[in-house]
């Protein structure tokens, strides 16, 4: 359940991290390279039990900007997008290789995620080979068990080519929205009308994927209370089995496309919050389940089952099924998670090509986690991820005692529950409908690479809300 309290939330509606990992990727370091991650991975592999893999694959490349975007994406002419295409292929096949060898063979792969810049950039054939690589280079999961996931761009395909990703073996879709009001959509370059995504959908439904997921943006430049609510009526109308709902970060100095919006053609303050309790409104309303952070899911959905039964997850993909996965990343900037190490490719896709094609990995920068770091990570997962905080679980897992080694976070925790955010006891915490939107303030009070808890202005991260 979610309370939404339009004063309370204006006033935590700081910049804080997303928490896809702790500590965030600000804090990884350029001393961390192969051999570091190299090591990482071997002594993962003589774990009691091998944890199974997760891979993350980015495909960097996109035929246009959205102004909105702030990910790490190449925009490519059409008319260069095959060889662009298979020349990038190349070297991420060899990547995979080179991954593929440091783990045990006998560590299956359960999940894989495409995202990009436009997964679907690559043209079938190229796709094709893609998943052919991995399915040469790791041991795959049987069929009934994979959660396989790829990233779609409406307008770069057809009914015909989402029957061909079902038959590659993906069973999951994740579909970019944002809008559907066409002055949106033009203000931010993306324009796809509703019925093309209804169509996609249909054929999705039609060839057996199990879930399909909606991206949608609140704060967008020209939407308006009633523009946003017709969005949200035809995204209801849709049945995805899972919706992504994210604030729109205005952030120009860092990403050169956002420059295209024009400040003044925002929602205020006072609308871009009222967007975002439409959203609410209306999702739960329709039946969806709040996950957490960003995201909704119908009932019968894995997602929200993982929610339900304490299973739920979450990494640089956003919330995961999967928590028992090591991850891979793969291709330029991807990011994994192997050990106790985060590590992290290179950015520059030059850098990338030189370090392949001398056979070695192209990692740049990460961090090896501290016992302090383990411990905190532990807890702001399970806040992101769970109602209810014990800290037993911690006391046991790491051996202290709660209230000594975290007596200044209590302190900041009771200053939640007085404005309700929690309800705090001796033996743990239970977050609140009001906190539950709220997610990240509470997570912050346990992140000790935050110099200032209270009014830390962090402009390297979004607002909260």
């Amino acid at each position: 359940m979610i309370a939404f309290d339009p004063e309370l939330i204006r006033r935590y509606d700081q910049p804080a991290p997303r928490y896809t990992s702790y500590p965030t990727a600000t804090h990884f370091r350029d001393d961390f390279r192969e051999t570091s991650y190299r090591e990482q991975v071997a002594s993962s592999n003589e774990d009691p039990i091998p944890r199974p893999l997760s891979l993350y694959v980015h495909i960097p490349f996109c035929f246009s900007p959205c102004f909105y975007c702030g990910c790490h994406r190449l925009i490519v002419h059409p008319k260069r997008a095959t060889a662009e295409g298979a020349e990038y292929l190349r070297r991420l096949i060899r990547e995979i290789e080179l991954q593929a060898s440091l783990f045990d063979p006998g560590r299956e792969v359960v999940q894989l995620h495409l995202g990009g810049g436009t997964p679907t950039f690559l043209d079938d054939a190229n796709l094709a080979r893609l998943v052919e690589g991995i399915g040469r280079a790791f041991r795959l999961a049987r069929e009934e068990d994979r959660d396989f996931s790829i990233e779609v761009d409406p307008r770069t395909v057809t009914p015909e080519r989402i029957a061909l990703l079902a038959d590659l073996g993906f069973n999951r879709l994740s579909l970019g929205v944002q809008d559907f009001d066409p002055e949106v959509q033009l203000a931010v370059n993306r324009i796809q009308p509703v019925e093309t995504v209804a169509s996609l959908l249909a054929t999705a439904r039609a060839v057996g994927f199990v879930s399909i997921n909606l991206d949608l943006i609140y704060g967008l430049p020209n939407q308006t209370r009633d523009s946003f609510a017709r969005t949200l009526e035809q995204v209801v109308a849709l049945r995805p089995n899972r919706l992504a709902v994210y604030g729109y970060a205005h952030l120009p100095q860092r990403f050169a496309a956002q420059r295209h919006i024009p400040a003044e053609a925002l929602p205020d303050p006072e609308t871009r919050l009222a967007l975002l309790a439409i959203a609410v409104e209306r999702l739960t309303e329709a039946g969806y389940r709040y996950i957490g952070m960003d995201h909704f899911a119908l009932p019968e959905d894995e997602l929200a089952r993982a929610f339900e039964g304490g299973r739920l997850h979450r990494n640089f993909n956003g919330y995961s099924t999967h928590p028992e996965c090591a991850l891979v990343g793969l291709g330029l900037s991807s990011i994994g998670f192997v050990g106790d190490a985060y590590a992290q490719n290179t950015r520059s896709l030059s850098r990338y090509y030189e370090a392949i094609d001398q056979g070695r990995l192209a990692i740049e920068r990460g961090l090896v986690l501290s016992e302090e770091d383990h411990l905190r990570r532990t807890i702001i997962q399970d806040i992101m991820c769970r109602d209810e905080i014990r800290f037993e679980a911690y006391e046991r897992r790491f051996d202290i005692v709660f209230a000594e080694r975290f007596g200044a976070e209590l302190k900041r925790l009771a200053e939640l529950e007085r404005d309700g955010l929690i309800e705090l006891g001796a033996s743990g915490f239970r977050i609140l409908p009001r906190g539950r939107l709220l997610l990240r303030a509470i997570a912050r009070c346990f992140d000790a690479y935050l110099a200032d808890q209270r009014v830390a202005p962090l402009p390297r991260h979004s607002r909260i809300i």
